[in-house]
């Protein structure tokens, strides 16, 4: 247990974290037939083998990055349906029909509010030996939508502000990163390392000259014994260098800086708040697990003024990397995003 003095900052008052859900992809039609051959595209072979004469696909297929009637092609009204473009390569999966739903490879926060958990699932399949794993994360505040390749591989076909993608593999090695907007306009451009059998996580940020690409590691001891692993990192460009306190007074980081992220922690299953505050106050010690919160404390701010707060259910066996955000123009104008792998 700490000592006294560092747990007797309280003052009470109330507040409520809304929670983000996410659904489930669609599954796409792997691998797609390349482009000019044809083949079945939705919904696949049927009687046998034998497509449905009702499913015949548009023959040929356009090229990749093109448009073209995908499912169910012209209707009566001789106009296609819009397909989703652009295609992905021939040979990779990637959402065909209906495309990205809500639930789909790119998890996002609805309305911009991402007080919840975003729940990511791993690499789907084997992992080629040698292969590198890796997400990318949007903290471009201020920035539309982007799209991101990795060498002349699409990886992400469009990735909102304040979201995430599952992992994905790339080869091992050095590669050169896009991040563009949906009109093809290049807004960075970046030659990266990916290490054999490593785990990432790339952020876009703001900069004072705009957007940079920022690696984070995702690798950490799998969680033993009932606890999980836990961190918060500062990715929010308008942000001075903010304490991670708990009502209780345990200083879990202290002047966490932004492109600050910080070392997992252990962390206890249990209901936890944590604030984000500008203090005196000394860290915990780097090693000292973060233990459960009591019930009696939730609820309490702490004595300080406070730029955002965090209320989380951690379960067990779990790793959770938290991202500060920019939520505003102002200064610590912040929100949290919460990324949760298993």
């Amino acid at each position: 247990m700490l000592p006294a003095a560092y747990m007797e900052q309280n003052m009470m008052r109330q507040f409520s974290s809304p929670t983000a859900r996410a659904g489930r992809t669609a599954e796409p039609v792997i691998p797609l037939p390349n482009p000019g051959e044809g083949g079945p595209v939705y919904p696949g072979d049927m009687n046998g083998g034998t497509a449905d004469p009702g499913q015949v696909p548009v023959i040929p297929l356009p090229n990749p990055g093109e448009g073209g009637a995908v499912y169910p092609g012209p209707d009566s009204g001789g106009s296609a349906v819009e397909p989703v473009i652009p295609l992905p390569n021939p040979g990779e999966g990637g959402p065909v029909y209906p495309g990205n739903t809500n639930g789909g490879q790119t998890w996002t926060c609805p309305g911009g509010n991402c007080g919840g958990i975003i729940v990511l699932p791993g690499v789907v399949g084997g992992v080629w030996a040698g292969a590198a794993k890796v997400r990318f994360l949007n903290a471009g505040y201020g920035y539309p939508a982007f799209r991101i390749f990795v060498g002349n591989r699409r990886f992400v076909n469009l990735l909102n502000y304040a979201s995430a993608t599952t992992y994905g593999q790339v080869s091992a090695g050095y590669q050169t990163v896009t991040v563009t907007g949906t009109d093809g306009y290049i807004y960075i451009q970046k030659t990266m390392p990916f290490q054999s059998n490593g785990v990432t996580t790339i952020a876009v940020i703001n900069t004072a000259g705009g957007l940079d690409l920022m690696q984070i590691t995702d690798t950490c001891c799998p969680p033993t014994n009932g606890y999980s692993s836990f961190r918060i990192g500062n990715l929010a460009y308008n942000s001075g260098p903010l304490d991670v306190i708990m009502s209780d007074g345990r200083v879990v980081w202290s002047d966490l800086r932004f492109k600050e992220v910080p070392a997992f922690k252990r962390i206890m299953p249990g209901t936890y708040q944590f604030f984000y505050a500008d203090t005196s106050l000394t860290a915990m010690p780097a090693g000292l697990d973060i233990e459960t919160l009591d019930s009696a404390w939730l609820g309490v701010y702490p004595p300080h003024e406070t730029f955002g707060s965090l209320y989380l259910d951690v379960t067990s066996n779990a790793v959770y990397s938290v991202y500060l955000l920019q939520s505003g123009s102002g200064r610590n104008n912040i929100q949290n995003l919460i990324l949760m792998d298993r």
